[in-house]
């Protein structure tokens, strides 16, 4: 079947994000999935990283940009982004700290919603940003009910253990003490689509000098109620 829309720049565009729906790709695998001339599939590649609809890993391979998600929630196809935006705003007024939604992408993570604390001494994580799964509790959440290849594979190098994650799977949530950032504290939980997999985690972060080193006492209830929040709508999105 031809998929040829007579507008060629832009059917060669497509392959390319197309490539990466599947995850991310080095240029040479770009090459391999779609095809093109490896000058040409470099070409598109940075051309759409300019326009943030393809970004890097950590590895620096391609994957797809958070420009994606900022227009499926335009468009309203992405439940869970178009949720966030009032349950991270009352997380961030109950607990009076900034707070954010993190995705799993690639080899990192990515911040695709944020609530901004309005004053004061905060942790500022813009959209868009990629963070290591090395560090922070965010990334224990997206990586405890991994499958056990990449869950062992995902500890490799992490600031966090096995055991830290068989902690975090029974309780439901997780907490870091100046494990991404020195002086700054977080707490996340888990968001769940239908089927029961993790696919996102909610946070709170703010500065250890008022999270304390035990966060998750202080605000483990609301994150935790604010994930269930954005399961739920993922679950009423789905009937």
């Amino acid at each position: 079947m031809d998929n040829s829309s007579g507008v060629g720049v832009l059917d060669k565009a497509a392959l390319v994000l197309g490539a990466l729906e599947a995850g991310p790709a080095t240029l040479a695998g770009l090459v391999q999935v779609t095809g093109l001339a490896r000058p040409t599939a470099h070409r598109l590649a940075v051309a759409l990283e300019h326009h943030r609809l393809v970004a890097r890993d950590m590895q620096g391979r391609f994957i797809l940009g958070p420009r994606l998600g900022e227009l499926a929630a335009a468009a309203g196809e992405d439940r869970l982004l178009a949720a966030a935006g009032p349950v991270l705003a009352r997380l961030r007024d109950i607990t009076g700290e900034s707070a954010q939604l993190f995705r799993r992408q690639g080899e990192g993570r990515v911040c695709v919603a944020a609530a901004e604390r309005p004053t004061g001494l905060r942790d500022s994580i813009p959209v868009g940003t990629q963070l290591t799964m090395h560090a922070g509790s965010a990334a224990q959440i997206l990586l405890a009910w991994e499958e056990p290849e990449r869950l062992h594979r995902g500890l490799q190098g992490a600031k966090f253990t096995a055991a830290t994650l068989a902690a975090v799977r029974r309780r439901g949530w997780a907490q870091s003490v100046g494990e991404r950032e020195a002086g700054v504290a977080s707490v996340s939980s888990g968001i769940r689509s239908p089927s029961g997999k993790v696919v996102a985690a909610v946070s709170v972060s703010g500065p250890l000098e008022r999270l304390s080193r035990q966060p998750g006492r202080m605000h483990a209830p609301a994150v935790m109620a604010a994930a269930e929040r954005l399961s739920e709508a993922l679950r009423r999105a789905a009937e």
